[in-house]
């Protein structure tokens, strides 16, 4: 429903708004042939044209490509606000070598920056949080053109930095800026959650912290499965380096396949039931996968707030 883009098509683009909008229109065109249609008329800004109505505010894009007649909507407002959280430390600009695919935080950035762009044909007002080891942006919600640009502008510069050694302070990081979220929004976290503390009850405290105000919170869990969870690498002898401390080991990866996968597991099984006890949607959003598994699950909780 919403393609896979490569690294390539990333960086291709000055303006990271023009790819968001492919995407957020194919997840469109999508919903429209499956059976999330209702999600499509009702946050697409579009309904079912009825017989006797008049033709001019039709989209004939997506009749040409549904066979099927959907009018624009314009007159309906609303007046969601919606912060956008992401993680920017180095782990976050990993990706396998050797593919030419996004990184996490180029996963992470475009997938902001579709939610934007829904946001924005809806008029609604969206933030943009951006922390490492420290909180580095953090601007209100709006929903002017202006403010919607500079986010954009500051997605696109984010992709191509170069992140090596810049390590993660989550909990500081979430707790700061829990404080500073006032009215009730919807909150959208993009972050691995790979802290190098141990401290799993301060990480979970600073997420219980982000639902006060009585926001509504989702937990985009950005990994690359197949590496970072799975941990499939072939037999042989691979230098591993941590990409926050540059710290180096080197070894077989099936001498600690078997107790790698099984901390991970418990933590992220650990994750999951905090996000559930905190009420806080809890998504694993795979870089090797489409941004369906992102658009989607935003629509969802975006439904329990009108």
């Amino acid at each position: 429903m919403a393609d896979l883009i490569t690294l390539k098509q990333l960086h291709q683009f000055d303006n990271i708004e023009l790819l968001a909008k492919q995407v957020v229109e194919g997840f469109i065109i999508g919903l429209h042939k499956s059976p999330f249609h209702g999600f499509s008329v009702e946050f697409a800004e579009h309904r079912i044209y009825n017989p006797g109505e008049s033709i001019k505010n039709i989209d004939w894009k997506v009749y040409a490509r549904t066979d099927k007649m959907f009018v624009k909507r314009y007159e309906e407002e609303t007046n969601l606000r919606c912060q956008i959280i992401i993680d920017a430390s180095a782990s976050m600009y990993f990706s396998a070598e050797g593919k030419n695919k996004v990184s996490k935080i180029g996963f992470s950035s475009l997938a902001a920056a579709s939610i934007m762009y829904m946001l924005k044909r809806q008029r609604d007002a969206v933030g943009l949080s951006v922390f490492s080891d420290k909180v580095e942006k953090h601007t209100k919600a709006s929903s002017t053109t202006v403010h919607h640009n500079l986010l954009t502008s500051y997605l696109h510069k984010l992709i191509n930095e170069d992140r090596r050694n810049v390590s993660t302070s989550a909990t500081e990081c979430l707790h700061q800026l829990s404080e500073n979220i006032h009215k009730r929004s919807m909150v959208v976290i993009f972050s691995d959650m790979f802290e190098n503390t141990g401290e799993n009850d301060e990480l979970f405290s600073a997420l219980q912290h982000l639902k006060h105000n009585k926001h509504e919170v989702i937990m985009f869990h950005v990994v690359d499965k197949n590496r970072e969870i799975d941990f499939n690498f072939e037999n042989r002898p691979y230098l591993f380096v941590d990409m926050e401390t540059g710290e180096k080991v080197k070894l077989q990866s099936n001498q600690v396949k078997e107790h790698y996968v099984a901390e991970l597991k418990k933590f992220k099984t650990e994750l999951k039931l905090k996000c559930a006890q905190y009420k806080i949607d809890f998504v694993e959003a795979d870089i090797n996968k489409d941004f369906s598994q992102v658009l989607l699950p935003y629509l969802v909780k975006r439904s329990k707030m009108k």
